[in-house]
């Protein structure tokens, strides 16, 4: 599940009005297949670049303003992007695609400045496609019938990603993943994210302050609760389930 650098400095095009992902970073070539592409080239340039948001800034109002986005995306992303490169330049790193970056500064605590700036830059990127307009609401297809089996329902879902959402202390994430072969969620502090815990990361949502104060202030479950009722992308979840 390895991104290359052609394809996430190309960044991703805007959603459909179906809220399918047509850019290269989360291409398919049909709805069943798997957004994140299996890549393994190495990078062609050393640097690494802001994808666009798969939308238009104001595209998710009222439920999350252009407000918000202009700082989420054009300052918090770009900062870590910026701070990524800086971090790998002129090391062994610099040819690396994102994912080998995060893999393999998890693995070393004298990497951590690295690992945080390229883990973020691809939480962020995952969690822009996580939503679309007019989201949300129960899903449909596969992972419907995954989440009863597994989760207990859509209803027993939106209480444990909620509980996950409301209760991660401080900054970090919810998540839905897939653990071996089952669905969970879970949630994650700071950068953390699943592939360094050997789950594939299925939707997130983004518990950090700076994603949700301007909009909601302290009020984080209303803003979980607008996620989930509003905001979702089923198809990318479907597409990630694969």
């Amino acid at each position: 599940m390895l991104l290359t650098k052609r394809e996430f400095c190309k960044g991703v095009a805007a959603a459909s009005a179906l809220g399918a992902i047509s850019g290269p970073l989360f291409a398919a070539t049909s709805e069943k297949e798997n957004p994140m592409t299996a890549a393994t080239q190495k990078k062609e340039s050393p640097m690494f670049t802001l994808p666009e948001l798969p939308y238009a800034q104001n595209a998710l109002e009222p439920y999350i303003t252009s407000n918000t986005l202009s700082f989420h995306h054009g300052k918090h992303h770009k900062a870590y992007v910026d701070n990524l490169n800086k971090l790998v330049a002129d090391t062994p790193l610099a040819g690396a695609t994102l994912e080998e970056v995060i893999k393999e500064s998890a693995k070393d605590t004298a990497k951590a400045g690295i690992f945080n700036n390229s883990a973020q830059v691809w939480n962020h990127t995952f969690y822009w496609h996580s939503m679309k307009p007019g989201g949300g609401g129960a899903p449909k297809g596969e992972i419907a019938k995954r989440i009863d089996k597994d989760l207990g329902g859509f209803d027993a879902f939106k209480e444990q990603f909620k509980q996950a959402a409301t209760t991660q202390f401080g900054s970090g994430w919810a998540w839905l993943v897939l653990d071996g072969a089952k669905l969970k969620v879970i949630k994650t502090g700071n950068a953390d994210l699943p592939m360094v815990h050997g789950q594939k990361a299925l939707l997130t949502c983004d518990v950090w302050e700076h994603a949700y104060y301007l909009d909601y202030q302290n009020k984080r479950p209303d803003y979980v609760s607008t996620f989930l009722d509003k905001l979702v992308n089923w198809e990318f979840v479907e597409k990630n389930l694969g």
